[in-house]
C-alpha cells in the first residue's frame, strides 16, 4: 500500500444525486436561412466584386455549428462571385504552428470538403500600422492579402478580464487575426491592459483593411445556437457591447454559491480557453475578473482529447489525476502561457493515482470537522451543465430551487479496481 492509499484509502465518500438545472432555452432552428436573409437584407455582399479573394475567420473554440456557419458564409459569397478561404484565426493556439491550428479546425468539423472551399493557414503575420500608443498592429499573411475579410467568433464573458469587449469580434480581429505575434502584443502589458489593448488594436485592423462583414454568435445556457448578428464593420464596435450584456445573462452556471468541493470530470481548450470556465468556477487566473461560486477545493479528473494535451487550466485545480498529468503535453500548453503571459493557469496541482484518492484527498483537505456533511458537486465539464451530481449535504438546499430538479436517488459513486470513475 502506497503512502497515499495509507493515508487517505478509509475516508469516505459521500452518496451523490442526480440534478437537473433549468435555464431558458430559445434555440435558433434555420441557421442557413438566418444567414442568409440578413445577408441579403443589409445587403452586405454588395460590394463583394466578382474574382475577388475573402478570407473567412475560424477560431479554435468549440463554438456549436461552427463548421455550418463557415459553410453557408462560403455560400452565399461564391453566389456573388467572391473567392472565400478560410483562415485559422487563433492565436498562439494549436502549438502555435500552422499544422497544429489546421488539426484544430478539422477536429471542429471545418475542413476544404465540408465548407466547399480552401483553407489556407500560416503564422506569417504582416504590420499593417501602429495604434495611438505605439502598439504594433499584425495580421495573418493571407488575410491582409485578401481583398476583403468576413469575422466570425461567438461572443461571450472573457475568463480573465472584464470590459465593453471581452471574447468576440473585436477579440477575433486583434488576437485571431493577429495570430502569436498580435496576441503576444495584446497580452505583454497583462490583463490589466487588455480590454484597452483589444479596442485600440481592432479599431486600427477595421480602419486599414476591407472588413466585408462580422458575424457574431451568442448561445443559450445549453451551449446551442440561439441568436446570430451580421453586421458591417462601422456596427462592430457599437454593436458587440450590448451583445456582451446578453450573453453574459445566457451563461450557464451552478446553482449553488458556496461549497465545498467541485469535482470536474474534464478540462480542455475546447472547452474554454483556460480548459475550465473561470466564471462558472469562481476562480481566476488575474485580479481583473470575479464572480461565480465560493469553492474551497477543486479536483480535475482527465484532459480532453481535443486538446491535444494542452493542459492549460490545471492550475486552478487543488487536485488532479495520473492520468490527466500523462497526458498533458508541455509544448501544447506553454506556448499559450508564454504568449498570455500568466503562468498561473498552467501550474501543477497535487497529482494522486486515480479519480478515487483525488477526491478523498479534497474531502481531507476541505477544513470540515465532520467530513460525512461535505457539500460536494461534480459536473463533467464547464460547458456541460444541463446536469449536475451534489452530496446528500446539499439536498435540502437544491430542493428550495425553482431552477433545479432532483431525478434521481441517492447512490454511491461506482470506482473501477484502479479507483478510476466508471
Amino acid at each position: 500500500m502506497d503512502i497515499m492509499t495509507s493515508l487517505l484509502g478509509e475516508l469516505p465518500i459521500p452518496k451523490f444525486i442526480k440534478v437537473r438545472q433549468v435555464f431558458p432555452r430559445y434555440k435558433l432552428e434555420n441557421i442557413e436561412e438566418e444567414i442568409k436573409n440578413q445577408l441579403r437584407n443589409k445587403q452586405l455582399l454588395n460590394s463583394i466584386e466578382k474574382g475577388q479573394k475573402i478570407a473567412i475567420t475560424a477560431g479554435s473554440r468549440g463554438i456549436a455549428n461552427i463548421a455550418l456557419i463557415i459553410k453557408e458564409v462560403v455560400k452565399n459569397i461564391k453566389e456573388v462571385g467572391g473567392e472565400p478561404f478560410v483562415i485559422p484565426a487563433m492565436g498562439s493556439h494549436g502549438g502555435a504552428s500552422a499544422k497544429g491550428q489546421i488539426n484544430i479546425l478539422k477536429e471542429m468539423g471545418i475542413t476544404e470538403e465540408y465548407i466547399d472551399a480552401p483553407i489556407k493557414a500560416t503564422m506569417e503575420v504582416v504590420k499593417i500600422g501602429d495604434t495611438n500608443d505605439g502598439l504594433p498592429v499584425y495580421i495573418d499573411k493571407y488575410a491582409d492579402e485578401a481583398d476583403g475579410i468576413v469575422v466570425i467568433n461567438r461572443i461571450k464573458p472573457h475568463v480573465g478580464f472584464r470590459g465593453k469587449y471581452e471574447s468576440g469580434l473585436m477579440k477575433m480581429i486583434t488576437i485571431g487575426l493577429g495570430k502569436q505575434m498580435g496576441a503576444s502584443i495584446s497580452h505583454d502589458l497583462g490583463f490589466r491592459k487588455m480590454a484597452e489593448n483589444v479596442y485600440a488594436i481592432a479599431c486600427k485592423v477595421i480602419e486599414k483593411k476591407n472588413i466585408i462583414f462580422a458575424l457574431g454568435i451568442l448561445e443559450n445556457s445549453y451551449d446551442e445556437t440561439c441568436k446570430i448578428v451580421i453586421m458591417g464593420k462601422g456596427e462592430i464596435s457599437t454593436q458587440e457591447p450590448p451583445l456582451l450584456d446578453e450573453a453574459k445573462n445566457n451563461l450557464a452556471t451552478i446553482c449553488l454559491a458556496k461549497f465545498d468541493i467541485l469535482i470536474v470530470d474534464e478540462i480542455g481548450k475546447d472547452i474554454t480557453g483556460t480548459g475550465m470556465d473561470t466564471n462558472v468556477i469562481g476562480r481566476y487566473h488575474t485580479p481583473y475578473a470575479s464572480g461565480g461560486p465560493e469553492i474551497t477545493k477543486i479536483v480535475v479528473l482527465d484532459l480532453t482529447e481535443k486538446s491535444h494535451g494542452n493542459g492549460n487550466g490545471i492550475g486552478l485545480a487543488d487536485f488532479t489525476t495520473r492520468r490527466f498529468f500523462n497526458k498533458m503535453k508541455l509544448d501544447q500548453t506553454y506556448p499559450n502561457s508564454i504568449t498570455s503571459t500568466v503562468q498561473e493557469t498552467i501550474k501543477i496541482p497535487m497529482i494522486m493515482n486515480s479519480d478515487k484518492l483525488a477526491i478523498q484527498a479534497a474531502i481531507k483537505t476541505c477544513n470540515i470537522l465532520n467530513k460525512t456533511k461535505v457539500k460536494l458537486v461534480r459536473i463533467k465539464n464547464t460547458l456541460e451543465l444541463k446536469y449536475i451530481y451534489i452530496s446528500e449535504s446539499l439536498l435540502e438546499e437544491v430542493k428550495r430551487m425553482e431552477n433545479a430538479e432532483i431525478i434521481g436517488q441517492a447512490e454511491e459513486f461506482k470506482f473501477d479496481e484502479a479507483g478510476n470513475l466508471f
